[in-house]
């Protein structure tokens, strides 16, 4: 009786869910894990009399090196493994020509191709569902299956949950964020704007969307922080003009990450740098030599090039390619002036979505502007003076901006505390998908999922494919895990020096230019899976921050982007082929 008033459907969805939890469970306990050292060549500096090294842009103290003989890594590894180590990472140090140089040693595992099952399970659930919070923690718990821990809240959820990042994320995007946007909407300020953009600059959909577009080229900083501003920032506008959440979250997130890593004077050239030293060539030798081989790249990284294009044409309504989905979206929201496909779930909740302002209280175009002015100068300055943009205080500040403004107009201080927490409230459902998107990346990366599927592609192949490969690779690594730094972190200390040696195999021309090709491919590939993936953290935000279904976003964006890929991989390849 009870499996008679479950649809077929959800029937298919639960028996899904537990074979992937039965099966992740037979893994853990039969398949060992095949254990690999991953070696990374290391910039080592001197400050204050002490050696320190740069990784995944963070400072660390080089604390007793060993040498080759005496790692216990490399010991294991010529053991095949036949004990597992206690140790994890060490520094190695070796002397050539009375040099030292100095790698880390670090102890990486994967279950092979099992390795895949929980990105996969879950953007698979994520497809069939369009839900992505069950289907993420459903990918946790095969991860956690898989890893034999089945302690899930204080071995999974509390040491992913209670990371600086996830602080990081509560802070801004729920804190910061989500009470800049309440009191934006309490106040009309946001409304204020929509309607002064639409006297001087909107004349329609399409000039909404040129406006959208050009925002998030002036927002380079970074891809999130794009992301909410462009989004918060245009969606006013934009559903004035009946322009669908899809193409709205499509044109935001299209000009995030690509124009982030083409205009990069933010923390993307600092974050790279470090992974990409390759012992014995001298323009990879000092971290400003490779920073300057990152802004070398830049006119070869051909997929960020055609996406913001794409998205430019999209904005204008005269693409050279125009998905199914996205048309149709589009026809939708003009004809009928639904601005969500029907059965969608909005990631942005009612509270943002109407303006409730008090009585006698008139809004005014600078309690918009001012801190969306705040954000963007205190992310440039701080950048220019740290090194890297600090997101944290720009938001904070800008919402004590926006706070004061109000209280000085005359709003009541229960008032703008009710639009705060309004909005933070409208964005809790949002958040909590992104928390569990960046646990499910963490659970991918220590599965070594990107491990896996680095081996899996084999170091004999011919030096002009070997750019659409790590395309391919990274566009695949980044879709299953959601972060385009995390694949960087993983492919790059691979790449580079697998393009230097099948350069110098292959005795190519120009090394250099074959090198830069590859390393726009990593970089370009790991932006696509990134921008693609419902478990990446800006497309949960680009569906947020615009009002958007999470799955009618990946959908719709998906065709789009894909165009762009395959048109960069050609063009890796006729360069490499011709100029190589």
């Amino acid at each position: 009786m009870f499996l008679k008033n479950i649809s077929s459907k959800r029937l298919s969805i639960f028996v899904i869910f537990v074979f992937t939890l039965i099966l992740s469970f037979w893994i853990g306990n039969t398949v060992t894990p095949e254990y690999r050292i991953e070696e990374i060549s290391l910039d080592v500096h001197q400050k204050n009399g002490s050696l320190y090294y740069l990784y995944k842009d963070k400072e660390t103290l080089v604390v007793s090196p060993v040498s080759y003989s005496e790692s216990t890594l490399i010991n294991a590894k010529k053991s095949n493994f036949s004990s597992i180590p206690e140790t994890d990472e060490e520094v190695i140090i070796t002397s050539i020509n009375n040099i030292p140089y100095y790698s880390l040693i670090k102890l990486k595992k994967h279950w092979s191709i099992w390795s895949l099952i929980p990105p996969l399970i879950t953007l698979l659930l994520c497809w069939i569902t369009r839900e992505p919070l069950t289907s993420l923690l459903a990918g946790i718990l095969s991860g956690a299956l898989i890893m034999r821990h089945y302690d899930i809240i204080n071995d999974i959820l509390i040491p992913n949950l209670m990371s600086k990042n996830a602080a990081n994320m509560l802070l801004i995007y729920l804190v910061f964020l989500g009470g800049l946007l309440g009191i934006w909407s309490k106040t009309g300020a946001a409304q204020a704007f929509a309607e002064w953009m639409t006297r001087h600059c909107v004349k329609g959909p399409r000039s909404a969307k040129c406006v959208a577009w050009f925002l998030g080229i002036l927002f380079f900083q970074g891809g999130t922080m794009s992301v909410v501003l462009v989004g918060t920032t245009v969606r006013p506008i934009a559903d004035k003009e009946n322009i669908s959440h899809e193409e709205l979250s499509y044109i935001v997130d299209s000009t995030a990450s690509p124009i982030a890593s083409q205009l990069a004077f933010n923390a993307w050239p600092g974050y790279v740098q470090a992974f990409i030293y390759v012992s014995g060539i001298s323009w990879l030798a000092t971290e400003a030599d490779r920073i300057t081989f990152f802004f070398k790249s830049v006119p070869f990284c051909f997929y960020a090039i055609f996406a913001v294009l794409g998205t430019f044409l999209v904005a204008i309504e005269k693409p050279l390619f125009f998905g199914k989905r996205l048309k149709k979206a589009m026809q939708r929201a003009r004809k009928t002036g639904a601005l969500d496909a029907p059965g969608a779930i909005p990631l942005s909740a009612v509270e943002l979505s109407s303006t409730q302002v008090p009585k006698g209280y008139s809004a005014h175009i600078i309690e918009f502007l001012m801190p969306v002015i705040l954000i963007i100068v205190i992310a440039i300055g701080t950048f220019i003076t740290q090194g890297s943009p600090d997101i944290t205080l720009a938001f904070g500040i800008a919402l004590l901006s926006s706070f004061v403004m109000a209280l000085s107009k005359g709003m009541s201080l229960a008032e703008i505390m009710d639009g705060s927490i309004n909005g933070m409230k409208s964005l809790i459902l949002g958040l909590m998908i992104l928390l569990m998107a960046m646990t499910i990346g963490s659970i991918t990366m220590q599965t070594g999922a990107g491990i896996y599927l680095t081996e899996l592609l084999g170091n004999h192949i011919p030096y002009w494919i070997l750019p659409v490969l790590l395309q391919i690779l990274t566009m695949m690594m980044a879709f299953s895990t959601g972060t385009s730094w995390g694949t960087y972190a993983i492919v790059f200390p691979i790449a580079m020096p697998l393009a230097w040696s099948i350069a110098q195999f292959s005795g190519v021309a120009h090394p250099e230019l074959f090198m830069t090709l590859c390393f726009a491919a990593v970089m370009d590939g790991s932006v696509y899976g990134d921008q693609c993936s419902p478990i990446s953290d800006t497309t949960v935000l680009s569906a947020m921050c615009t009002g958007c279904d999470l799955m009618d976003h990946v959908k719709t964006q998906i065709p789009q982007a894909t165009v762009a890929a395959i048109l960069a991989g050609i063009c890796w390849t006729i360069v490499t082929l011709l100029f190589v």
